[in-house]
C-alpha cells in the first residue's frame, strides 16, 4: 500500500496549506519533499500543481521529518466543556512533551528569551525537557519565574517568546508556553519534590501591596535576596486577578494555591483582608519599620460605557460576575454566593476578560451568548485561542456593533441592548482603523444581561491616602522605569500603573521593581 505523507507549507503571502499526499514509497517519497522545499526556496509553491497529483488536496505537514507543526495538545470536547468548569487544556504527556520539546533548534542566538519580560532561560529548559530531565527543566524555569504553572496557562506567549521563535518562519512556533506548563505540573505531580529553600534574612522589611502576579513576583524575588517580605491582600484569598478575574477552566485555583504555598515556604509572609489606605496606610507601614513599599495592586476599578440603562437590572460589569464566580464560587452548589441565571446575554468588549465573562454565561446555563464588538474580528484584543475556545463552545461573535442603550421593562429588567451598526475609516497614526457609526442602523438585540467588559482601571483609594503620590491622565501611579513613584522608597509595577495589561506584563513589572527595590536599600542602608 503506498504511504500517507502530511505535509504543511507556507506560500508566498504566509498561508498555510495542509494535506495529504499518497506516495508509492520511501524513495518517492524523499524525492517528493525535494521538489516541495526546492519549490518553496525559490519562491512559492506555484509551479507544483502540475507536477504532484490531487494538488487540490495537497497541504504539508511533514510533522515528523520537518517538524512544522506544534504537537497539538488535548483538550475537552467543546460542547461537553461548555457545561462544566473543569479546565479545558489537559496538558501534554511526557511523551508528547518531550517530542515537542525536540522541536526546538537550540539557536546560537536565542530571540525566544529576549521576548520574555521574565527572561526565563528558554532554550536550557527545553532542552532539559528534551531529555526527560524534567526535574532541572523545572528549576531553570524557576530561577526567574515564580509562577511558572500560571504563566504556562495565561501568558499571550504567541505575542512574546514564541513570536520570536525561528521555527516561525516555515511553520509554527515550538509551544514553550505548553512546555513551561507541563513541567510545573509534572514538578507539582511528584510526591517526593525537594522543598523550597527559605535564604537567611538580610534583615532589612519589605511591604507588598497586592498579591496579584505582580506583587507575588516582586515579593518572590526579594526574599530570595533574603530580605523578610509580606504582602498585603485586601481579599480573604491570595493570588489578585488570578483567583478573582481569570476563571477556573482557564486557570485552576488549585494551581495558584499551590504556587502561593511554594512562596509561603521561601519564607514570605501573607496578610489578607488588608485594605491599604482603610485598614493601615503606607506611612503607617514605614512607621511600623518597613523600609521600601512596592504598590501592585492591580486595575480592578471596572470601566462602563456611560450609556442609558446601565443601572437597570441584570447589568453586570465583568470584574463582578467574574469576581463572584472565580472567588466566591457562584458556580458550585455547596456556595451560598448569589448569581444571576441568565438567559440570552449580550457581552460588550472583546479582549479575554470578554471572552471569559462570555464563556461563563454559557458555563452557567444562557441559551444565547453574544459577544458585541464595535470593530472588525482582526482588531479584537483577546487571544486567538480564547477566541476559538469561545466560538467553538458556541459563542456568537457581533462585529462591527457598538451599543447605544440598554432597555428595560417596566420593573427595570433588562430586555434588550440597543446598537448602531458601525463601518471602519482610515487607519490613524497608529494604524489602527477607527470606527464610524453608518447613519439609521440601529437595531435591537434581545438580551436580558448585559456584562461591560470594556476594561478596568487603577482604584484610586491608595492614592487617595499617600500624600506624595502622583498619578497619570488614567489613573494609575506615577512611576519611571526604575518602578519609582514620586514619593520616597515607595515603588509600583503592573496594572496599578499601565492599568489593564497581561500577567506576565505585571510579572515583569514586579521583578523590575525587585531589582531596584534591592539596590535602593543596598544605597541607602550600606552594611
Amino acid at each position: 500500500m503506498p504511504d500517507k505523507v502530511i505535509i504543511v507549507e507556507y506560500d508566498k503571502n504566509g498561508e498555510r496549506r495542509v494535506s495529504t499526499l499518497e506516495v508509492p514509497n520511501k524513495e518517492d517519497e524523499a524525492k517528493m519533499l525535494g521538489s516541495i522545499l526546492s519549490a518553496d526556496e525559490k519562491g512559492g509553491l506555484g509551479d507544483l500543481s502540475a507536477r504532484i497529483p490531487n494538488f487540490e488536496e495537497f497541504i504539508a505537514n511533514i510533522v515528523a521529518s520537518q517538524k512544522l507543526l506544534k504537537h497539538t495538545m488535548p483538550e475537552q470536547d467543546p460542547q461537553v466543556r461548555a457545561t462544566n468548569f473543569d479546565e479545558v487544556a489537559l496538558g501534554y504527556t511526557p511523551e508528547l512533551a518531550i517530542a515537542e520539546a525536540r522541536r526546538c533548534l537550540n539557536c546560537k542566538n536565542p530571540m525566544c528569551r529576549n521576548g520574555c519580560p521574565v527572561s526565563v532561560r528558554i532554550p536550557e529548559f527545553i532542552a532539559k525537557v528534551a531529555e526527560g530531565d524534567f526535574e532541572a527543566a523545572y528549576e531553570i524555569i524557576t530561577s526567574t519565574n515564580a509562577l511558572p504553572a500560571v504563566c504556562g496557562r495565561v501568558c499571550p506567549q504567541e505575542r512574546q517568546c514564541e513570536s520570536r521563535c525561528v521555527r516561525g518562519v516555515k511553520g509554527e512556533a515550538v509551544g514553550i508556553g505548553r512546555l513551561e506548563r507541563f513541567v510545573a505540573d509534572w514538578h507539582m505531580a511528584q510526591q517526593n519534590k525537594p522543598e523550597p529553600v527559605a535564604p537567611a534574612s538580610n534583615g532589612h522589611r519589605i511591604a507588598v501591596i497586592g498579591s496579584g502576579p505582580a506583587g507575588l513576583t516582586c515579593a518572590g524575588d526579594l526574599r530570595k535576596m533574603g530580605y523578610d517580605v509580606t504582602v498585603f491582600e485586601a481579599f480573604h484569598k491570595p493570588g489578585g486577578v488570578l483567583v478573582y478575574g481569570i476563571p477556573q477552566f482557564r486557570l485552576p485555583k488549585e494551581i495558584v494555591a499551590a504556587e502561593i504555598e511554594n512562596l509561603k515556604a521561601m519564607g514570605v509572609k501573607i496578610v489578607t483582608n488588608a485594605i491599604i489606605g482603610k485598614s493601615i496606610t503606607i506611612d503607617e507601614l514605614f512607621e511600623e519599620g518597613y523600609q521600601a513599599v512596592f504598590i501592585g495592586s492591580g486595575a480592578g476599578l471596572p470601566q462602563f460605557l456611560h450609556i442609558p440603562g446601565e443601572n437597570l437590572l441584570g447589568v453586570y460589569s465583568a470584574n463582578e460576575l467574574l469576581t463572584r464566580v472565580n472567588l466566591m464560587k457562584a458556580y458550585r452548589d455547596d456556595y451560598d454566593t448569589p448569581i444571576k441565571r441568565f438567559n440570552k446575554v449580550a457581552v460588550v468588549g472583546a479582549g479575554n476578560v470578554a471572552m471569559d465573562a462570555a464563556r461563563v454565561a454559557k458555563r452557567l446555563g444562557a441559551s444565547e451568548v453574544h459577544i458585541v464588538y464595535r470593530r472588525s474580528r482582526s482588531e479584537m484584543p483577546a487571544r486567538l485561542e480564547e477566541v476559538e475556545h469561545a466560538e467553538a463552545e458556541g459563542i456568537t461573535f457581533d462585529m462591527l456593533n457598538n451599543p447605544t442603550a440598554i432597555l428595560g421593562d417596566e420593573n427595570g429588567h433588562v430586555i434588550g441592548l440597543e446598537c448602531i451598526r458601525q463601518e471602519l475609516g482610515e487607519p490613524d497614526e497608529k494604524g489602527r482603523r477607527s470606527p464610524k457609526p453608518v447613519e439609521g442602523s440601529k437595531w435591537v438585540m434581545d438580551v436580558d444581561t448585559v456584562i461591560i467588559a470594556i476594561g478596568t482601571s487603577p482604584n484610586p483609594l491608595i492614592r487617595s491616602t499617600t500624600p506624595g503620590l502622583t498619578t497619570t491622565r488614567k489613573g494609575g501611579i506615577d512611576a519611571d522605569e526604575m518602578a519609582h513613584t514620586e514619593k520616597v522608597a515607595v515603588f509600583a509595577g503592573g496594572d496599578a500603573v499601565t492599568g489593564s495589561a497581561t500577567v506576565i506584563m505585571a510579572m515583569g513589572a514586579g521583578k523590575n521593581a525587585a531589582y531596584w527595590i534591592d539596590e535602593y536599600i543596598r544605597r541607602t542602608y550600606p552594611d
